[in-house]
């Protein structure tokens, strides 16, 4: 019977470190995650996300990659990231740039990117 309760106690343990550290995880994401959806019509070859307050543009989120029209990629913050209010920028193949500027990125969990005929807008949720 003594085996059966330390079985017991030892499960349970190993679910509560388990409920813990899977709870952890989804703690440290950052408020500021969020979805992009990419619906302008071309495909983007620059992203750039920075503080609304700064001056300059961080560092291309795509790097080497691109976001084909339909496409979508997460953009992830570091837990200790304490900007709320974000400026966002695309850069297409030929070098033609769009902004949308302000976005409050903690209540904001997807942008969805539109152009057409020469206007562009985002939704965002």
């Amino acid at each position: 019977m003594n085996k059966i309760v330390l079985k017991s106690k030892v499960a349970l343990t190993l679910g509560v470190i388990a409920l813990f550290v899977t709870a952890t995880a989804f703690a440290r994401a950052g408020k500021q995650d969020f979805l992009l959806h990419n619906a302008t019509g071309v495909e983007i070859h620059e992203l750039y996300v920075s503080p609304h307050t700064s001056n300059e543009w961080e560092e291309d989120i795509l790097g080497k990659d691109t976001l084909a029209d339909g496409e979508s990629v997460k953009i992830t913050f570091e837990d200790r990231e304490k900007h709320v209010h974000w400026d966002l920028k695309v850069v297409d193949g030929k070098g033609n740039s769009i902004e949308w500027t302000d976005l409050n990125l903690v209540e904001i969990s997807e942008v969805t990117l539109h152009y057409k005929d020469g206007k562009a807008w985002a939704d965002v949720k």
